[in-house]
């Protein structure tokens, strides 16, 4: 019915100076990824294009810069290391944008290496867990490389596609990778608390992965019928949909259905998306599609920073001039929940870092990007407050954020605040 062949076989096809482009987060494919980077030797100036990858990265060996660049609109921890090394760049795009680069070739990929579920009796697969930007890049390039297995869910939505859209297949059954949700330390517990505090029922939420968010979920299980409309989720939500909390019943997008473009966590979770119709796996240019998302009433979007200084600009791609993680669709949502009839952009953050500096600050380090502006942000919290800064001067804002800070910094803030005037 399709093609099978080894992956040494299949990668064969990728040539010198050749771009790339790998599916995202836990649908990278490890098998093909891997016979890729072996190939090392016979290669010259590949160009690696992705989001934030789970799982290993060899490709992105600065000893192996002579083959392989990485290119990167996302930067995850495995690949970090390459633009202090030399091996890597960073494209800053705004999520809901990405697609468009290969659609409007402004990228022009030769090759793209996806991971696919088993094609079910009519010919379709589906990409599982992560669509992003992947449509758009099977779409635009001129080869198409999958990994099949029969561990990839097979999600609902607009992740399907037909075999003969794919030239090469590699038989590969790894398990994918897990995320397992820590519990929440006492400050996320309460950072979690502010933010619950914040949402209405009827609401509709964007949320990340980690600790604070889970905390957020976790005090939930009181309110009403919720909606998600997310570029990404994990685990946290799936006893509130099962409790029937998030239903999406008043959503306007997708109404009835948890909609996101990419998934992270268990085997729980994996096998919860699994032929589940509630769940709706779209690409990032219709999850995060600003006009989309303020169409949901009371749209909630819960991002975090690195650190926001007290007129409220928020810097969370950098620290100082080092790229630390990307644009990503922070500003997709921020601005969406903005426009929304009733709803809320917030950001959530410790209020000091784990060695104790303040992440709220009387202005960024020199070189540090302003992903979301002052003029775009509602509400800040910390463990210590929520600071409601829509409509407030720049004083105004400047207290309210002194309020939230770490008690042991406030003053030193506040002062140097001043001293800058």
């Amino acid at each position: 019915m399709y093609k099978l062949v080894s992956a040494e076989e299949a990668v064969k096809v990728i040539k010198s100076n050749d771009k790339v482009y790998i599916q995202a987060a836990a649908a990278a494919p490890q098998k093909l990824i891997k016979a890729m980077s072996a190939r090392h030797g016979e290669l010259h100036n590949v160009e690696i294009c992705q989001l934030h990858t789970e799982g290993e990265a060899p490709y992105a060996d600065p000893a192996l810069k002579d083959s392989f660049h990485v290119n990167s609109f996302f930067i995850g921890k495995n690949v970090r290391h390459t633009l202090k090394a030399g091996n890597g760049s960073y494209t800053p795009v705004f999520l809901s944008e990405l697609p468009r680069l290969f659609q409007q070739r402004i990228i022009e990929l030769d090759v793209v290496l996806i991971h696919v579920s088993v094609p079910d009796r009519h010919g379709y697969c589906s990409l599982g867990v992560s669509v992003e930007a992947s449509l758009a890049a099977i779409d635009n390039a001129k080869i198409v490389i999958a990994q099949v297995n029969k561990n990839m869910p097979r999600t609902h939505g607009a992740g399907i596609i037909h075999h003969s859209e794919i030239d090469y297949f590699v038989e590969s059954d790894e398990e994918l990778p897990s995320h397992e949700m820590a519990e929440p330390t006492a400050i996320e517990s309460k950072i979690g608390d502010y933010v619950a505090s914040l949402i209405e029922d009827r609401s509709t939420l964007q949320m990340g992965i980690g600790s604070i968010p889970n905390a957020v979920l976790t005090r939930l299980t009181n309110h009403k019928d919720l909606g998600l409309h997310t570029e990404m989720f994990s685990d946290g939500v799936i006893d509130l949909i099962l409790k029937d909390v998030i239903n999406g019943n008043y959503k306007k997008i997708n109404r009835g259905r948890a909609l996101s473009t990419f998934l992270m966590g268990s085997k729980r979770l994996y096998d919860y998306v699994d032929d589940n119709p509630f769940v709706e796996m779209r690409a990032s240019n219709y999850t995060n599609n600003t006009a989309y998302i303020k169409q949901n009433p009371k749209m909630v979007a819960i991002n975090s920073a690195i650190e926001v200084d007290l007129t409220g600009q928020v810097c969370a791609d950098s620290i100082g001039a080092s790229m630390y993680s990307g644009v990503g669709g922070q500003m997709d949502f921020i601005r969406g929940a903005s426009l929304s009839e009733g709803g809320k952009a917030i950001i959530a953050l410790p209020s000091v870092t784990r060695k104790g500096i303040s992440r709220i600050v009387p202005n960024l380090k020199l070189g540090a990007g302003v992903v979301t502006t002052r003029a775009h942000v509602h509400y800040v919290v910390t463990e210590y407050g929520i600071a409601n800064l829509y409509g407030k001067t720049i004083k105004q804002r400047v207290k309210a954020l002194v309020d939230i800070a770490h008690p042991d910094h406030r003053e030193s803030i506040d002062k140097a605040y001043f001293e800058l005037l």
